[in-house]
């Protein structure tokens, strides 16, 4: 019972020689034990044991090799569900892709919307989806509306009948649209030569977008002012310079590049935009 109120009990059959020093052998120094404080059980000194052993198991002395190690023959080594034993504390490398999609699909509203309010967080989400949906719709309508921003196109198209009228604006929306998807596409073939590692649908999707939605003022300011207006000009300019700027930011979060180089793979585009789209204008 003395075992019991002492808070030993079971525990004295596992460890007897808990309470008591081991004797030395004959012939040897006693091993001498640190002094406990009275009314405490002397404690034996704690075992030092190498860093590196792995689960507090010590190593093998003089550095050999430890047969009992995992990955050995007849031995395994246990990892946790979805863990990749060949991939562990793998870190961030330039040039190297997300893991997975960085959230989900952004509604076509919020898609537009954030093209030109929310651009590096729209770019990122996107840049593992496709968005043909918004981005050939948009296309057409600002290709059936890009005519009415010319000053001689809008006034033959005023004038002519409307059966005539309707196959221009129509074939119009058409071909820009057309334009828009090839300059997207030489664009990520530009950014894959560069070392980017985006998807092509995603960033061709972007880039018409893109190309639209910064145009998109001075194309309603110049269909009621006209494109030989001085104000209009410099509008153009001005979302041309903003076109540049976001189809870089875009390139850059897509194909993760460096800015210099997202640049240069949007450079045909954006001489493209400002040969046909801008200068046309003026």
């Amino acid at each position: 019972m003395a075992g019991f109120r002492n808070g030993r009990g079971r525990d004295n059959r596992e460890a007897p020689q808990q309470g008591h020093p081991p004797h030395a052998p004959y012939g040897q120094p006693q091993q001498q034990y640190p002094q406990q404080p009275y009314g405490q059980p002397p404690q034996a000194p704690q075992q030092q044991w190498p860093q590196g052993g792995g689960h507090g198991e010590p190593e093998y002395f003089g550095g050999g090799h430890d047969p009992y190690a995992a990955n050995n023959p007849g031995h395994t080594q246990a990892f946790s569900v979805h863990e990749d034993p060949y991939n562990q504390g793998a870190t961030y490398q330039a040039g190297a892709a997300p893991a997975g999609p960085v959230g989900p699909r952004l509604h076509w509203k919020e898609l537009l919307s954030g093209v030109v309010l929310r651009p590096n967080q729209t770019y990122l989400q996107m840049r593992d989806y496709a968005m043909w949906g918004p981005a050939l719709v948009v296309t057409f309508v600002y290709g059936l509306l890009a005519i009415f921003g010319f000053d001689g196109a809008r006034e033959d198209v005023i004038n002519a009948t409307m059966s005539s009228a309707i196959p221009y604006v129509l074939t119009t929306g058409v071909a820009v649209t057309i334009s828009f998807f090839i300059l997207g596409v030489v664009t990520h073939t530009l950014a894959r030569q560069l070392g980017g590692d985006g998807a092509w649908q995603p960033t061709v999707g972007l880039s018409m977008l893109i190309a639209c939605l910064t145009d998109a003022p001075r194309l309603v300011v110049g269909m009621f002012l006209g494109g030989d207006e001085m104000f209009v000009q410099l509008l153009g300019w001005a979302t041309w310079l903003a076109a540049g700027a976001l189809l870089t930011s875009m390139v850059s979060k897509s194909h993760d590049l460096p800015w210099p180089k997202a640049l240069a793979a949007s450079a045909i585009q954006l001489i493209a935009l400002l040969s046909i789209i801008k200068l046309g204008t003026f």
